[in-house]
């Protein structure tokens, strides 16, 4: 009897093999664009306790000292976009620090570039433990701040993941000028946060942005500063995903540019 072959197995070569790497291929627009950057790029690894993790360290060309950024990336871990977004920054001026807070968990002891596909990346990154990675940014903090080249002050930028936990981060570090939050919900206690915050809100992003109204009451009883905008239309991740030529929201990339241009402004306000 005859069997009938599947559609999938029916399907050119070429075509299957682009089916199986469109999860690896998803950023080729952000390493593209890394790629083609003329900062200098390096990889470091930063030490506290018994532990060892990477960091993505990019510099900006310029003549005088500079303020220190620690980029915390999404859920997604160190991704090319996460980079890309490092090198970015670098180009408006900062020395970016942006440390690969799954460093270890990849296969045979990997980072996130070892991780098989996104999922296994997102199961990483949620469950890591909130201690270590308070300590994994204070190293990144650290040696951002030692540097010849850095003025002494230290901002921290965190995207969706990385959003909360730079907040989270501002509880817990007294030294930071300011923390920016991306898309990112406040932690339960503000009481100890001494720096400025800026919130980066999307309009079509209800789980978090219902959030909003506690944090700045909790904010405003506490006596902190915290400024957050929201930008209608856009989705949650807007500063990847207004980037991004495949995504079809043009809010999105309105929300990317304005919220790019807030964020620069006010690191250089510092």
């Amino acid at each position: 009897m005859m069997r009938s072959i599947s559609p999938i197995l029916k399907l050119p070569a070429a075509l299957l093999l682009t089916l199986a790497t469109v999860s690896t291929q998803a950023q080729d627009w952000a390493k593209a664009r890394l790629d083609a950057s003329p900062r200098h790029h390096e990889y470091v690894t930063l030490k506290h306790d018994n532990r060892s993790l990477q960091a993505f360290v990019v510099y900006p060309e310029v003549k005088n000292k500079a303020t220190v950024i620690v980029l915390i990336h999404e859920i997604f871990g160190l991704s090319d976009w996460a980079k890309e977004m490092a090198d970015e920054l670098a180009g408006q001026g900062f020395i970016v620090v942006a440390p690969d807070l799954i460093t270890g968990l990849g296969p045979n002891g990997g980072d996130s570039s070892s991780m098989p596909d996104r999922d296994a990346a997102v199961k990483a990154v949620s469950g890591l433990d909130p201690n270590q990675v308070m300590a994994d940014l204070d190293a990144a903090a650290d040696y951002g701040k030692k540097l010849p080249a850095a003025n002494g002050k230290v901002a921290v930028v965190g995207f969706c993941w990385g959003g909360g936990k730079s907040f989270a981060f501002a509880t817990h570090r007294k030294d930071l000028s300011a923390a920016f939050v991306f898309y990112g919900p406040g932690p339960a206690d503000v009481t100890s946060i001494s720096a400025p915050v800026y919130g980066f809100y999307a309009g079509n992003d209800a789980r978090i942005g219902s959030t909003i109204p506690a944090t700045t009451e909790a904010m405003k009883a506490a006596g902190k500063t915290y400024q957050p905008v929201t930008y209608d239309g856009a989705g949650h991740g807007f500063m990847r995903a207004g980037e991004d030529p495949t995504d079809t929201n043009p809010a999105n990339k309105t929300a990317r540019e304005q919220g790019f241009a807030r964020l620069v402004k006010l690191l250089k306000g510092l």
